[in-house]
């Protein structure tokens, strides 16, 4: 059996974990933690953590994730988002053990035309990617048994998200305006949680891997989708240019991000954006 320390386990990703770790009772153990049952930015209190439950692998889902708020509030993120992670995996690797970082397609300044590698060059542009970033480098120094998983778009039928914004706005509003110029993919957090559930399962290869589902669209084109799906036909989405929504943080033009190296190394069978956006939907329908 694998003991699988899980913090961060009410955000959206580790939900969806919760949910799909009955599926791995024959193999794993989890230890579904956040802030209240393990206090990650305590170094002390990581150790005694990971030393008592002789934990094997560590997914780290806990993040300051408001990227507007960041801006203002940077102690704080890079308390959450790098100072944190540090501690993770040095405590990983004081008992032998890996440890799965979630990260960012803010590493990037989204300048590029083609989907980001990897190893491209790294060049955040916002106090959320930067601390983002410095959380992956503290990782990866601080465990030679570790996975960068780089994501990007993330929602769910849990917590608050864009598709849940957009339904909620769609039966709301007349006119919406959408940015048609940012361009990414959306990404399921339920399919994010089963890739890293496979391979916490399957046995860490480590180095850094990006994770989005398949495809390509803008926030105007996912609006779209999202309505269609949900037959939401009363509301007109207008595109808008970057420029016509200011926010405190920039967003990153283009962030498609290339998950040739995570399918290879795998096996991972990735679903396309809008097949996923149906599978989500149809859950919150349920709920």
């Amino acid at each position: 059996m694998k003991n699988i320390l899980v913090t961060g386990c009410k955000g959206q990703l580790g939900n969806e974990i919760q949910c799909l770790a009955p599926q791995y009772a024959d193999t794993c153990q989890f230890f579904f933690t956040d802030v209240e049952e393990l206090d990650i930015t305590s170094r002390e209190a990581v150790m005694r953590f990971v030393e008592d439950n002789a934990i094997n692998i560590i997914i780290n889902c806990a993040a300051f994730t408001a990227v507007d708020k960041a801006e203002s509030n940077a102690a704080l993120c890079q308390l959450l988002n790098a100072t944190a992670p540090a501690y993770l995996a040095e405590a990983a690797e004081a008992v032998g053990a890996s440890i799965i970082q979630v990260s960012t397609d803010y590493v990037f300044d989204g300048t590029a035309s083609t989907p980001y590698r990897e190893d491209a060059p790294t060049h955040p542009q916002t106090v959320y990617g930067r601390t983002k970033l410095a959380g992956e480098e503290a990782v990866i120094r601080g465990c030679a048994g570790s996975v960068v998983i780089r994501t990007a778009w993330l929602y769910s039928s849990f917590g608050n998200n864009f598709v849940k914004t957009m339904l909620r706005l769609g039966r709301e509003r007349e006119q919406l305006g959408v940015v048609f110029d940012q361009i990414g993919t959306p990404t399921y957090a339920a399919d994010l949680a089963a890739a890293i559930l496979h391979i916490a399962d399957t046995g860490i290869v480590p180095g850094i891997y990006h994770y989005t589902n398949e495809g390509v669209c803008s926030w105007y084109d996912f609006t779209r989708a999202i309505h269609r799906i949900a037959g939401i036909d009363t509301c007109k989405v207008k595109p808008l240019h970057t420029d016509e929504y200011p926010v405190p943080a920039a967003r990153p033009h283009y962030s498609v991000l290339d998950k040739t190296k995570i399918k290879a190394t795998f096996g991972i069978d990735i679903p396309w954006w809008e097949d996923a956006l149906v599978r989500c939907y149809h859950k919150l329908q349920h709920q």
